[in-house]
């Protein structure tokens, strides 16, 4: 797979159909691959979290998930073909499930949204695809206990809705045990979209690059740091970049 690697972070250069492809062929042969996806704000972390750094870019597959990196990948001359947004990619792996009759577990947010999730699914598609679900809310100690449940669900397929850098770390360190989870994901709040909790913004704000600011609009006391802050220290970070290639 083509790889670029800016701001200390390794991404590979997909498609939505050249990743779901990967995908449905590491799970048919009975591979294992770890993926994570790649912001703004998660980039502007792993300049400092060296933890989090190690993380995503030992993982299988890293995609752009922020139309922002796609914008810095050509700034920088190391051009993206696209965004390929988490929560699309997820979407679309369910879908893959229903048809290839995998099974998903679901990780993660609160029991109301993550039952919400399953719910719906099982609705749209199958309960079938269903391997079992769990809330996001565990201690430390807990970890394994809970990599082992996942893997004994017969799950080929997990999704993981926690926050960075917890959630990249918890894959990471379980790595070993979930060894029998063909496709392991991070999905960041996508649970929270699909349950209904939170709207995403129109097409034209995704494709704008503006979809940050639609979700900020709705949550503006929890989200301002993550993404006014964060934003600016990653247009800060490509600025320097680029100044530095002169």
């Amino acid at each position: 797979m083509n790889k670029i690697d800016i701001l200390n972070t390794h991404i590979h250069n997909l498609t939505m159909h050249e990743t779901l492809a990967i995908v449905d062929n590491a799970i048919s042969k009975g591979e294992q691959l770890h993926h994570v996806v790649v912001n703004a704000g998660k980039i502007v972390a792993m300049q400092s979290d060296l933890q989090l750094r190690q993380s995503v870019n030992e993982s299988d597959l890293i995609n752009a998930d922020g139309q922002a990196v796609v914008w810095a990948s050509k700034i920088l001359g190391k051009p993206l073909k696209e965004r390929v947004a988490g929560i699309d990619l997820m979407v679309n792996i369910v879908e893959l499930a229903h048809k290839k009759k995998y099974k998903i577990f679901f990780f993660g947010a609160k029991e109301e949204v993550v039952k919400a999730v399953v719910d719906n699914y099982s609705n749209a598609y199958s309960p079938n695809i269903i391997a079992g679900y769990r809330n996001g809310y565990f201690k430390r100690e807990e970890e394994q206990d809970i990599a082992r449940e996942i893997v004994n669900s017969g799950a080929n397929i997990l999704f993981v809705a926690i926050s960075s850098p917890t959630k990249e770390n918890f894959l990471y360190d379980n790595k070993d045990v979930l060894d029998k989870v063909n496709f392991v994901m991070g999905v960041g709040g996508s649970f929270d979209v699909v349950s209904g909790k939170v709207k995403r913004a129109p097409l034209w704000m995704q494709d704008s690059g503006l979809e940050w600011f639609y979700r900020f609009s709705q949550e503006p006391k929890r989200m301002w740091k993550r993404y006014l802050v964060g934003n600016s220290k990653f247009i800060g970070l490509v600025l320097k970049e680029k100044y530095k290639m002169k």
